[in-house]
């Protein structure tokens, strides 16, 4: 028995036990998605759920991954669109629509705790060990 399911109009045939990906990599498909930066074409990468470069629309669905997906009779497959609406980080410069980061605190005042993670970190003190400085077990292999 081979399933049909139609990806832009034609029909892609899979074998039972087959993933979407691999029916449609066996299609001779090898993209359905863009990079939001660059429109770059994305498809089949590692092929075991891992990545997240196979992300593909399924009857309706976003962003499922095609090589967990299992193929099935009538899926309705579609591109993933690729969306501008990333956050503002250190190499995309803030606009009107992002804000910038907050002034840092006035001067003389405590820094804020950390929001996640452990307690802030310390500045270096001669207590503090130093791997390979001859204590055991540091990570060293003996002098022969």
């Amino acid at each position: 028995m081979t399933y049909h399911m139609t990806f832009r109009g034609a029909v892609v045939p899979a074998e039972p036990g087959q993933s979407v990906g691999a029916a449609l990599v066996a299609a001779g498909i090898r993209d359905w998605r863009s990079t939001r930066k660059g429109g770059r074409p994305r498809g089949l990468f590692c092929g075991i759920g891992v990545c997240f470069d196979c992300l593909i629309t399924v009857n309706g669905v976003p962003d499922r991954r095609a090589c967990l997906t299992p193929a099935a009779d009538g899926l309705h497959l579609t591109d993933t669109p690729a969306t501008a609406d990333t956050p503002a980080t250190a190499d995309t410069p803030a606009t009107a629509d992002t804000p910038a980061p907050e002034d840092p605190a006035p001067e003389g005042s405590a820094p804020e705790a950390p929001a996640l993670g452990g307690p802030a970190r310390k500045d270096a003190a001669s207590e503090d060990r130093v791997l390979g400085g001859g204590e055991v077990g540091g990570g060293h292999a003996p002098s022969a």
